[in-house]
């Protein structure tokens, strides 16, 4: 069967009550975790994975790709409404959404974000399904030492998750990410490592216990420790429906922002914040009314909303055929799939080869949510705002304590969730990044695997892993990544650059 046909059957299968059930609640949750500044699509996914333990495989991911998608679509309510981006990816949004809403056009403002997210999607979804599996299929040739890169390359791209911070943290992040992953029994002869003496630790450190805790209760120790002031919303005005005139003369930036978004998505670590950002500086750069951006343009914020939400379909691209996300809730979707028995890479058109299609077909579903939602409940979503995260954290907490609970009975997975809350505490407050300790826990069993399965092979010939051809272009690449994230590096490149303004970057 073709891939489109693929593709097809897939909306077939899941077109009944229970998938419209799931997508309906989801994408809702999704949408209102969005909207609430401060509560970012990687914790909402999170989050929703510990609900999700018995649930079947497709149902479970289903639910947290509605999670995901709603809740980059969310952040454009507070950003347009309050000028206060719910996440970061809706930051872009801000700029045109707030001045619009302040000229008595919110409610058409937030129409028109909400055509803009669901082209956008639509845009990746179609390459989802054009690009994910040509690479899966060429990702086939890696062994042990391309498998190492490319763990490796994962950890070292997690520099880019740092938003704005030195990619040095991330870096450190996510070697502190690999460190907790050799904890416990090694995965060739299970020779017990880094325990320190406590049997429970032997069997390693649970993913979804660190996860939750870094992302939810560091959440909640965030919000006691620094009190948020409460929001006041403005009335949305004006139609919520978008003309189809607007939709229509801004066609080719809506096409453009989509792929633009895509592309961003699937570079590994850079996430929907960027993907909103590039679409908007390209739709500025080549529109006759570039005078009005930042003003409550209306090419603007829909350039923003498409590039965001194409970002969702393209990073999971890498993260469904290489096992490396592209923006940091899809290092907890893959999390969500090893718990679901899905193992995304190379193999994964072997083993589920329609599973691809399935996911695309998912997005099409949370994206017609959104769409419906978007423009019938805009009054709800203000009501929403004003919830004080006050009320919401005991509501975060609890589902911290169950869900890690739920998954062993063991009272040791809740004590290492608040272990983990208190480092992703930490390390907020020190400004790292906890999506890249997140990554390394991902993929630190596929590097050390790796690592002592090929020198096992070279019989310790550490030359091997850079002298086969795959395995010396990952090299390559991580080195040069490494070098082109020291300050002085970028600033000396640009400094010999002749076509260089004279600015530095």
């Amino acid at each position: 069967m073709t891939g489109l046909g693929n593709f097809g059957a897939a909306l077939l299968e899941l077109s009944t009550f229970t998938t419209l059930f799931h997508v309906t609640w989801a994408t809702l949750l999704g949408i209102f975790v969005g909207s609430l500044p401060g509560l970012t699509a990687t914790m909402g996914v999170a989050l929703l994975t510990t609900l999700t333990y018995t649930m079947d495989r497709d149902a479970a991911i289903l639910v947290l790709l509605c999670m995901y998608v709603g809740a980059i679509y969310g952040g454009s309510r507070s950003a347009i409404l309050l000028n206060i981006p719910g996440t970061p990816a809706s930051a872009a949004t801000a700029l045109d959404g707030y001045p619009l809403a302040q000229q008595g056009r919110a409610g058409y403002a937030m129409g028109l974000a909400t055509a803009g997210s669901a082209l956008g999607t639509l845009i990746g979804i179609l390459l989802l399904v054009m690009l994910a599996p040509p690479l899966a299929e060429a990702a086939l040739k890696f062994g042990s030492y391309e498998f190492f890169w490319l763990a490796l390359f994962g950890i070292v791209i997690s520099g880019q998750l740092t938003g704005g911070a030195s990619p040095l943290k991330g870096y450190i992040a996510g070697i502190l990410g690999l460190m907790v992953a050799m904890v416990g029994s090694d995965g060739i002869h299970s020779y017990i490592r880094l325990t320190g003496g406590f049997d429970q630790l032997n069997g390693g450190i649970g993913l979804i216990p660190a996860m939750v805790g870094a992302f939810g209760f560091a959440e909640v120790l965030s919000v006691m420790w620094q009190k948020v002031p409460e929001l006041a919303t403005n009335a949305a005005k004006g139609s919520s429906l978008p003309r189809l005139l607007d939709i229509w003369r801004y066609r080719i930036t809506i096409v453009r922002s989509g792929i633009i978004g895509t592309m961003v998505g699937i570079i590994p670590g850079v996430g929907e914040d960027i993907g909103a950002w590039a679409s908007y500086a390209a739709a500025r750069r080549k529109s006759p009314e570039r005078d009005q951006f930042g003003k409550g343009s209306t090419e603007g914020l829909t350039a923003a909303e498409t590039g965001n939400s194409a970002v969702v379909p393209g990073a999971l691209i890498p993260a469904l055929t290489l096992a490396i996300p592209g923006s940091a809730p899809a290092a907890v979707l893959i999390a969500a799939l090893f718990i679901h028995g899905i193992r995304p890479g190379p193999m994964i058109m072997i083993e589920q080869p329609t599973f691809i299609y399935s996911v695309a077909a998912m997005l099409v579903f949370a994206t017609l949510a959104i769409g419906i939602f978007g423009v019938a409940l805009t009054p709800l979503f203000i009501q929403v705002l004003k919830i004080p995260r006050a009320w919401l954290m005991p509501v975060v907490f609890t589902l911290c304590v169950i869900g890690p609970y739920a998954l062993s009975q063991r009272l040791f997975d809740v004590w290492v969730m608040v272990a983990f809350g208190f480092i992703g505490f930490l390390m907020r407050q020190m400004k790292y990044p906890v999506a890249p300790l997140v990554l390394g826990i991902i993929l630190g069993d596929l590097l050390d695997k790796s690592l002592r399965r090929g020198l096992i092979l070279s019989d310790g010939d550490i030359s091997a892993f850079f002298t086969r051809p795959i395995s010396a272009g990952f090299a390559i690449i991580i080195a040069v990544s490494v070098l082109l994230s020291i300050a002085p590096v970028r600033r000396s490149l640009a400094a010999r650059n002749p076509f260089a303004n004279g600015k530095q970057p």
